[in-house]
């Protein structure tokens, strides 16, 4: 392709993605959902104006390696450890019902298949779209009433944080199988490998940083030496471990989120993102979907899909919540919160994609489910607790009464 015509894609991407998302924005949806829009506007779907080439796709991986690199830098690991056993065993469930709810749902639509079949891999990588949580929408739905620091609103937060953790190792180990000839010890000890030479080298990369970074703070060469960090961790997970490079990508970010620049960083990252990477990646998605090949059962799981992957995060978390003795209102509180579905359900249907796991398809029940469960969860949210806040006016006019 001539560079001419990339330079047209360019533009008409970034008009369009930036234009979509803002009008996304104001219709109280996430941005990525306007920006995926786009993509099936102006790509061979509809519009036909912009073409999947190779270029766009590989710009596309570095964005959802970015993508990936931000969320390891934001996560709060003195808030995961605040949140003690209770958090982790809330997030382990609400990834653990998803993940057999989404196989299930498969199974019931396509039919049973025999254990370690590439059906049945294929079922199982349909639970794991299911496990990931996307809490900013919830995040500002609390804020707004006042309840995120609330026991309730930081379980969710704390929850939120650990089940994506524990989402990218599950995704780690599926994708570690996706050759059926692969020996299972093997898979195994390659991704255990990796963890523990990631926790062992990333403490020794981390403390070389702090250092370097306290000395030189706020200058240009930290972000640098971040990204690059980020990419050689990617890099080093695929090529040598047979690991996502996402994976790679999301432990750099991790590694490095409790150094003293680490938000100055995410800022920077994030300035490259938005205005360049990210869109590349959520309008690719667009052009890779083609609804022509979307039929009536794909429409049937497509809602099936949606009602089980919200469902399973409010009865998986909301019934692990109980055995830490909340009230009943409260669980369905907490699994509400984790109702939502954002980038990362995202990333992994695109990493599916680019496997050859499953088809550009299935990204019609993950774009529904994130706009479903973005307008679903903060009505649902605000229903709740307005009616535990009228239980509680209820209950003290009783007690005066009396």
């Amino acid at each position: 392709m001539a560079t001419y015509e990339i330079l047209k894609d360019l533009a008409i991407i970034f008009i369009c993605a930036k234009g979509a998302g803002l009008l996304a924005r104001r219709l109280k949806a996430p941005m990525v959902v306007g920006e995926i829009v786009a993509g099936l506007l102006i790509g061979p779907c509809l519009l036909g104006w912009v073409q999947p080439t190779s270029f766009i796709k590989q710009m596309a991986e570095i964005g959802v390696i970015l993508i990936m690199f931000s969320a390891g830098l934001e996560t709060n690991l003195q808030e995961m450890k605040k949140s003690g056993f209770a958090a982790f065993f809330i997030a382990c469930v609400g990834v653990l019902v998803p993940l057999i709810g989404g196989s299930l749902l498969y199974m019931c639509v396509y039919g049973f298949s025999e254990f370690g079949s590439d059906e049945f891999f294929k079922a199982v990588f349909i639970g794991c779209i299911m496990t990931a949580t996307s809490v900013g929408i919830t995040v500002e739905v609390l804020k707004e009433m006042g309840k995120l620091k609330s026991r309730v609103g930081q379980t969710i937060l704390s929850a939120a944080i650990i089940d994506d953790v524990i989402g990218i190792i599950v995704l780690t180990f599926v994708l570690g199988f996706k050759d059926p000839d692969s020996n299972t010890l093997i898979v195994t000890g390659k991704i255990l490998l990796f963890l523990v030479l990631s926790l062992v080298i990333g403490f020794v990369i981390y403390k070389v940083f702090k250092f370097y970074d306290d000395r030189h703070a706020h200058t240009r060469r930290i972000p640098i030496i971040a990204i690059t960090l980020c990419f050689i961790m990617a890099y080093i997970a695929e090529k040598y471990f047979g690991i996502a490079d996402i994976t790679g990508a999301y432990i750099a970010g991790i590694i490095l989120c409790n150094v003293r620049d680490a938000e100055y960083i995410d800022r920077r990252v994030n300035i490259n993102g938005y205005m360049f990477f990210a869109p590349m990646f959520f309008v690719g998605i667009g052009l890779e979907t083609d609804l022509r090949t979307v039929d009536s059962s794909m429409i049937v799981f497509s809602i099936g899909f949606v009602l089980v992957a919200m469902l399973s995060k409010v009865i998986g978390c909301g019934l692990a919540s109980k055995c830490f003795r909340y009230s009943w209102i409260d669980c369905l509180k907490i699994g509400a919160g984790m109702m939502t579905r954002g980038e990362v359900a995202l990333i992994i249907t695109n990493k599916g994609l680019g496997l050859g796991i499953i088809d550009s398809s299935y990204f019609t029940a993950v774009i529904l489910l994130i706009i479903v469960s973005s307008i679903v969860t903060p009505i649902i949210l605000k229903l709740l607790f307005g009616k535990s806040h009228d239980e509680a006016e209820t209950a003290v006019e009783t007690k005066a009464t009396s």
